[in-house]
């Protein structure tokens, strides 16, 4: 089972038959890219991600978002320009532009163009997924009830008490511990890096610092797979991955 809240611990956002929010993240920079893209899929909504003005346009058009991040200056056609498109065949899904901090003209003229709210660069990833709720509320998301219970395998995590247990076992973690678990259970299945962990879990530049990320993960391995099935696995070169341990899928 997964978790219905989000990690400011407010209601998850969807579409309203219930099915995750798609949002499309349009932006030439891919390490800015990846970087919205994780903390977005953190939100629980299903991304595509676009590096130019005519990918953006082809998967607007194919997958029909709920919502689009757009950065005006791309490489191929402006985004005000991919905004003024989109909306011949989107005309209402909410757009949050990407600008750079001293671009005045282009913030007037992207909301002039039909564009619903902005950021300028350099910008905090939580700025970004707090518009996007407003943004999503405004167009007609709905929010889940709440559960505080995250469930792989036999491995079970109580965001609310703080517990967690495999196999009806008590585990005791450290704040860090807890917070790195919960970040992995929320990506069951689903391989991290260790940039997207720092930058979740620790909320600072990973520059240098990767060695932190292998050490909490020795951490974890010793208290919830010692002396059971691994869940925990190392893809070298890539990063982590939960899952159910092989006896329990």
């Amino acid at each position: 089972m997964a978790s219905h809240s989000t990690p400011a611990g407010l209601p998850r956002l969807t579409r309203p038959d219930g099915s995750p929010v798609r949002a499309l993240v349009v932006d030439d920079e891919p390490n800015l890219a990846e970087l919205l893209t994780a903390a977005l899929r953190y939100e629980g909504w299903e991304i595509s991600t676009a590096l130019n003005g005519q990918t953006a346009l082809k998967l607007a058009r194919e997958e029909k978002p709920d919502i689009i991040v757009l950065d005006i200056m791309l490489p191929d056609i402006s985004g005000l320009e991919v905004l003024k498109r989109i909306r011949q065949f989107l005309p209402s899904v909410p757009v949050l532009f990407l600008t750079a901090k001293d671009a005045v003209a282009d913030r007037v003229q992207g909301l002039t163009v039909g564009g619903d709210d902005y950021v300028t660069k350099p910008f905090s990833l939580e700025e970004v997924v707090a518009r996007l709720r407003a943004l999503l509320r405004r167009s007609g998301a709905e929010a889940e009830s709440t559960e505080s219970v995250l469930i792989v395998g036999d491995l079970v995590l109580d965001e609310d008490s703080h517990e967690v247990s495999r196999g009806g076992e008590e585990i005791s973690l450290t704040a860090t511990e807890f917070e790195l678990l919960r970040f992995l259970m929320r990506n069951a299945r689903r391989v991290v890096s260790k940039a997207q962990i720092l930058d979740r879990v620790w909320q600072y530049d990973f520059g240098g610092q990767a060695n932190i990320v292998e050490l909490y993960i020795s951490y974890l391995r010793r208290k919830i797979d010692r002396g059971r099935s691994p869940m925990i696995h190392t893809l070298r070169g890539v990063g982590y991955v939960l899952k159910p341990a092989a006896d329990d899928q």
